[in-house]
């Protein structure tokens, strides 16, 4: 079993930066895919970015540019460094582990964190 944890989230301004941190205990995780999603209100879970285990990343279109997924695997605990954030950034953000299939699907992820809240005032 793994446990995930997250950070990190808050208030901001448009064209601010914040930084999620996941912190994973039960077990490595450096050998899983690993993934950040995010749900706003009315609106199903979305991709965000995921990286694989070996440091391969991917983003959505909506992020790509702006936010950057990283892993610490001494630390055990996965980052996502969100810049230039925008109003519609505003979500519940999400860390997933143990991908196991195509790592822009929910479905494809064993163990999620609680969230954590992101808000991007105008």
């Amino acid at each position: 079993q793994v446990q995930l944890v997250e950070s990190g989230g808050g208030l901001v301004q448009a064209g601010d930066s914040l930084r999620l941190s996941c912190a994973a205990s039960g077990r490595a995780v450096s050998s899983d895919g690993m993934g950040w999603f995010r749900q706003a209100p009315g609106n199903e879970r979305e991709f965000v970015a995921a990286v694989t285990w070996s440091g391969g990343a991917y983003y959505s279109n909506s992020v790509k540019d702006r936010f950057t997924i990283s892993r610490d695997n001494a630390k055990n605990t996965l980052y996502l460094q969100m810049n230039s954030l925008k109003p519609e950034d505003t979500a519940v953000y999400y860390c997933a582990a143990d991908s196991r299939g195509q790592y822009f699907r929910p479905a494809s992820y064993s163990y999620w964190g609680q969230g954590t809240q992101v808000t991007v005032s105008s």
